[in-house]
């Protein structure tokens, strides 16, 4: 793994990661990750309470006493199921197997002892937990290992994307970028985009908790949601385990799909390879994990031409050199790992160091590159994200959690490493005939290039006490100071230099073509929570105080920004202002007996916007020839902006059947203001120009409707609906700008939002006999988003914006999976995956706009290309059979 992350991160990162390992080195203490509570009463015959009782976790050096009302109360447990003994002089003891812990959430297990100080016995009990959780002040979810582990999902976003209220990324209806994720309680966001820079596989996690509702005032920089992967700790006793599979994607064939289908069974693969137990220092354990992947895309390309071929175009005659091999038109190939190294050898101290990474090399199955496969950009990354986590225990009532990470991230697309490389002169710019093969490229390379690289030092600290058997108080801050880099680090365009037509070349050579710029913003937040709790009544209630500081410029004079105007006012470039942000939330739960409990929660939400959006052609130099009525300049950034806002409002009921059914109907508002948009701004020669700033708004509404039945024969069934309706003046922040350069109006109008699914519907059915067999199959049914129709073929003939919608989509996935027993020391498991089972060819994926329908168009001479692209349609049935092997008693 230290030949991935050395190679990636630079001397600055390197060093960064040096000193984590050295520090390691000394301290070699370990993890506390994220965690939840387990508390109760003890009592005697039921009704009695029990003082002085023990009360602790089987295992594990965790526990409490029982106070003089019965009450305990244990803190900082990793997410898990456990079991937990209880005990006390002149009381049999009582050992409670099967108790589950969630991250962030307080597990409720009251105790009942009988008292017999002759004979002393010892009960053992399975605790089940209810099939929805009444203590709940918002929606959350939260999926085990052992589901995730007998699911078809193979990455965090398959098992994200399954929650009620997310659509591909989406949540309740807010823009892609919106939510937070963690890994062990801490961001994993790049501040570029604000997305996760990390891609985590299934073997990895312990935990997923999904929060698409209101969420803690803990959790910031995110308007819509927070997922928190728990990852896996080291055990005690030595564990190894392997997965492999192959597979393929099989579907009809060229009349269906447009593409021949030709089976391979290595097209998709991964070998998967973990290993865990304790290391030579006393109470230390390590987690090791290595996974390589391949994926490679269901359109081919057929290698017929060379990049650098030359054909003679005037007289329509091709000259292809290729050598006509048929091969994938695009692949991944992906590395990813893990280390955890864990101690508890000081007292009364969690001190843990972790890293993961993932090295991903990547071509987009780009169409018109099908007959010169290798003219295609390479799109390449590296993400590495490391760090100590320290938990300081101050009695039985207080604990410190204090997390350091560096997050790093780089990604390159260019078709060659260097600029410089010959082989662009060689083969320029890439060009098709219109007649041959519905102009496809049969020369030349991409010439695009971008570099991307973020370098962030995160600190987060909170620290935790329950105060009394009501209040548990949380009191935090989290600060970041990343270093963000990203732009084109060399332009490729074609001049005429001594009469001749040259591919040059531009590095760094502002305004017009600018290089790569890097911006260190900062960003500061400080927390409060206090969760209550009563018998009946849980109140969640918090305050966020944030900061942020673009620390860049902008001019003083936006009417003359570039200095270009004679006679009028001086412009200088001003200092950002620092934005500052108060953040209410609130949330409480009132239980209707032991079977039912209402709930609601309010909460303010603000998120500053990515740097890409705020600081993407950001130099108003290039401004320097504007004239009324002139070129475009594309829309200006705008590192000035203020924070955006979304207020939340959810209310809902939730519903104990029996011990095996239980439903929950959950009602939400969120109204969004300030998001980022464009405002026009003219100039002292009536020029007018766009950049961005906090005018677009929108609101969503919506219903969920989840349904758990644990014991339906021998099948479990849980099953989510969702309708909501999500209306905005924007999809994208530059949609305005891109309107008013069509000659189309740019007054604000409220439309639904490009991703605006009125109904989606999850059906997860499974059976298991353990330790023999298990299967699983997830239906999803989506209606159709919006789409802009079209009359007629030309400009200017749309109906309204996002008035139509696609059709209704339908995607089945199966798992099943068949323990062999003990072999070659180990046991062995067979397992078969089909994803898309049906082999739909749709699930709101584009569509025509003259039809709604991804199959034919009303225009067909004017969409040839896209008509003979098979990528436009779903990605069809993949199938997988792969072998698991772990050491005995762990398969």
């Amino acid at each position: 793994m230290a030949r991935f992350a050395f190679r990636h991160i630079g001397a600055e990162g390197a060093r960064i990661a040096f000193l984590g390992a050295a520090l390691l080195g000394v301290a070699l203490r370990a993890d506390a990750g994220t965690t939840g509570t387990i508390s109760g009463r003890v009592l005697e015959g039921g009704t009695k309470p029990v003082d002085s009782a023990q009360v602790s976790i089987v295992g594990q050096r965790m526990g409490a006493y029982s106070d003089e009302t019965g009450r305990y109360t244990i803190l900082a447990v990793p997410p898990g199921t456990y079991e937990v003994f209880v005990g006390r002089i002149g009381f049999e003891t009582r050992r409670v197997a099967g108790v589950v812990v969630s991250a962030d959430r307080t597990t409720n297990l009251d105790i009942s002892l009988g008292g017999d100080a002759i004979k002393i016995a010892e009960v053992l009990v399975t605790a089940k937990r209810p099939p929805v959780d009444l203590g709940l002040t918002s929606t959350q979810a939260s999926v085990s290992r052992e589901e995730i582990e007998s699911l078809p999902v193979q990455e965090l976003d398959d098992i994200v994307n399954l929650q009620a209220g997310v659509v591909e990324g989406h949540f309740r209806g807010g823009r892609i970028g919106e939510v937070q994720y963690q890994v062990d309680g801490v961001s994993v966001n790049n501040a570029f985009d604000n997305t996760s820079i990390l891609s985590v596989d299934r073997s990895l996690l312990q935990e997923v908790q999904v929060i698409s509702g209101t969420f803690d005032a803990e959790y910031g920089q995110a308007m819509s949601g927070v997922v928190n992967a728990v990852l896996r700790n080291g055990s005690d006793v030595f564990e190894w385990s392997t997965e492999a599979y192959l597979g393929d994607y099989m579907f009809p064939g060229a009349d269906a799909r447009i593409q021949e289908d030709s089976f391979d069974p290595t097209a998709v693969s991964s070998v998967q390879l973990s290993t865990s137990g304790p290391l030579p220092l006393a109470k230390t354990t390590g987690l090791a994990s290595l996974r390589r992947s391949v994926t490679d895309s269901f359109v081919t390309g057929i290698r017929r031409f060379a990049p650098t071929d030359s054909s003679d175009f005037e007289n329509k005659i091709a000259r292809p050199t290729g050598d006509g091999a048929e091969v994938p038109l695009g692949s991944e190939r992906v590395w990813s790992g893990l280390v955890k190294i864990s101690n508890t050898s000081l007292a009364a101290s969690k001190i843990g160091y972790q890293a993961i990474f993932n090295d991903v090399d990547a071509y987009g199955a780009n169409h018109p590159f099908r007959f010169n496969p290798d003219g295609q950009a390479k799109r390449s990354s590296f993400s590495f994200s490391h760090g100590f986590d320290w938990t300081q225990t101050f009695g039985l009532k207080t604990f410190l959690d204090t997390s350091m990470r560096q997050n790093y991230y780089e990604s390159k697309v260019g078709t060659y490493d260097d600029l410089f490389d010959p082989r662009y002169d060689e083969a320029g710019a890439p060009l098709g005939d219109p007649g041959y093969e519905i102009g496809a490229f049969i020369q030349g390379v991409d010439l695009f290039r971008f570099r991307q690289k973020t370098n962030d030092l995160l600190v987060k600290t909170a620290l935790v006490s329950q105060v009394n058997a009501i209040h548990q108080v949380k009191f935090g801050g989290e600060f970041s100071a990343p270093k963000v880099t990203f732009g084109r680090d060399g332009w490729l365009e074609y001049a005429t230099v001594d009469g001749v037509q040259q591919l040059v070349r531009h590095v760094d050579d502002p305004p017009d073509f600018p290089g790569p710029r890097s911006y260190r913003p900062f960003i500061g937040a400080l927390f409060a929570q206090d969760n209550m709790e009563w018998s009946d009544l849980k109140v969640r209630a918090g305050l966020r105080f944030d900061s942020f500081d673009a620390r860049s410029t902008v001019p003083s004079d936006l009417a003359n920004p570039a200095n270009a105007i004679d006679g009028a006012p001086q412009s200088v470039p001003v200092p950002t202002t620092t934005k500052l942000a108060l953040s209410p939330r609130l949330g409480l739960a009132y239980s209707l007996e032991d079977w039912a409990a209402i709930h609601f929660a309010y909460g303010h939400f603000r998120q500053f916007p990515s740097i890409e959006d705020m600081l993407s052609n950001s130099d108003y130099a290039i401004l320097r020839n504007l004239q009324s009525g002139g070129v475009d300049y594309g829309v200006l950034g705008n590192p000035d902006v203020k924070p955006e806002k979304t207020v939340q409002y959810e209310a809902g009921y939730k519903h104990i059947v029996d011990e095996n059914l239980g439903l929950d109907l959950t009602i939400f508002y969120k109204d969004v203001r300030d998001l980022l948009g464009v405002e026009f701004i003219s100039t002292y020669n009536g020029a007018e120009y766009a950049r961005l700033t906090n005018v677009d708004f929108g609101n969503v509404f919506g219903t969920t409707l989840a349904l758990d039945h644990r014991e339906l024969g021998p099948l479990a069934v849980s099953l989510d609906y969702t309708w909501q309706q999500a209306l905005g003046n924007a999809s994208d922040p530059r949609e305005t700008a891109t309107r008013a350069s069509a000659g189309e109006d740019p007054r604000p109008r409220f439309i639904p939002f490009n991703w605006d699914q009125r109904h989606t519907f999850n059906l997860t059915l499974s059976t298991a006999q353990p330790g023999t067999y298990s299967a699983s199959a997830i239906l999803r049914v989506a209606s159709g988003q919006p789409y802009t129709p079209l009359l007629e073929s030309g400009f200017g003939q749309g109906l309204d914006a996002n008035s139509g919608r696609k059709p209704l989509g339908t995607i089945v996935d199966l798992r099943a999976e068949r323990n062999l027993g003990a072999r070659w020391g180990a046991d062995v498991s067979v397992f078969g995956r089909a994803f898309n089972l049906f082999d739909s060819r749709f699930f709101n994926n584009g569509v025509f706009s003259s039809t709604g329908s991804a199959d034919y168009s009303r225009f067909p001479e004017a969409d040839r290309s896209l008509l003979a692209d098979p990528g436009r349609f779903y990605a069809p049935r993949r199938v997988e059979i792969g072998l698991r092997i772990a050491s005995k008693g762990k398969a």
